[in-house]
Formats: C-alpha cells, sequence, structure tokens
C-alpha cells in the first residue's frame, strides 16, 4: 500500500517538474545570451536552471539538443532522427513484404513444376 502511495507522489512529483515547451526556449535562448559572463557553460546553466525549476542537467540536454537543431553541434536533430525513425519502419515493412513475395513465388514456382510433371 504505502510503495503505491510512494510511486504515485513520485510519478506526481515529476509531473509538476515538467517544463512547458516556451519556458525551455526562453531559457535556452537566456543560457546562449548569458554565455558570456559566466566562464564555462556548465556555469550559465547552473545559474539559469533553478529560475526555472529543473536541473542544470535538464537544461544542459535542452541546450545541446537546440544547439544540434541549429546546426552548431555535431549530432542528429530531432526532426532528422524522426525522419530516419521513418525511413527504418519503412525499410523494415518493405523487408518483410520482400521476404512474402519471395516465399510466394517458390511456393507457385512449385506448384508449376508439380503440374509439369503431372501431365
Amino acid at each position: 500500500m504505502w510503495r503505491r502511495q510512494l510511486l504515485r507522489k513520485l510519478s506526481h512529483e515529476q509531473e509538476a517538474k515538467q517544463v512547458s515547451p516556451e519556458v525551455r526556449e526562453r531559457a535556452v535562448r537566456l543560457v546562449r545570451e548569458q554565455r558570456s559572463k559566466h566562464p564555462s557553460m556548465w556555469a550559465a546553466v547552473e545559474s539559469i536552471a533553478p529560475m526555472i525549476g529543473c536541473t542544470p542537467q535538464t537544461l544542459l540536454d535542452c541546450v545541446k539538443r537546440d544547439e544540434r537543431a541549429r546546426g552548431k553541434r555535431d549530432g542528429v536533430s530531432t526532426a532528422e532522427r524522426e525522419r530516419i525513425k521513418a525511413l527504418e519502419r519503412e525499410v523494415k515493412e518493405l523487408r518483410r513484404t520482400n521476404e512474402i513475395l519471395k516465399l510466394a513465388s517458390a511456393f507457385f514456382a512449385q506448384a508449376q513444376l508439380e503440374r509439369r510433371f503431372k501431365s
């Protein structure tokens, strides 16, 4: 019983810590603007994260994601990642279809051979 209550409380706290996309965008922009006033990116992030109610690591992840999306950091942007996933799903489906067609072709070829020998 107490475990269920604890899990509910923890999940509620996690939901409460969710930051809206608008606040996240503003915080990322603020980190970019304040970066030159701090000795490191981490210092800038640490000074801004408490203002929006998230951990510095969460904000740093948002900053890195934004940099990848803007082409300022190596890596795959969110849009590219979604495109890759869609293409991987399509490849998987096409391979499955191709396998079905191979099996069907072999089945009909075998049936054709059996008809020739019976005639």
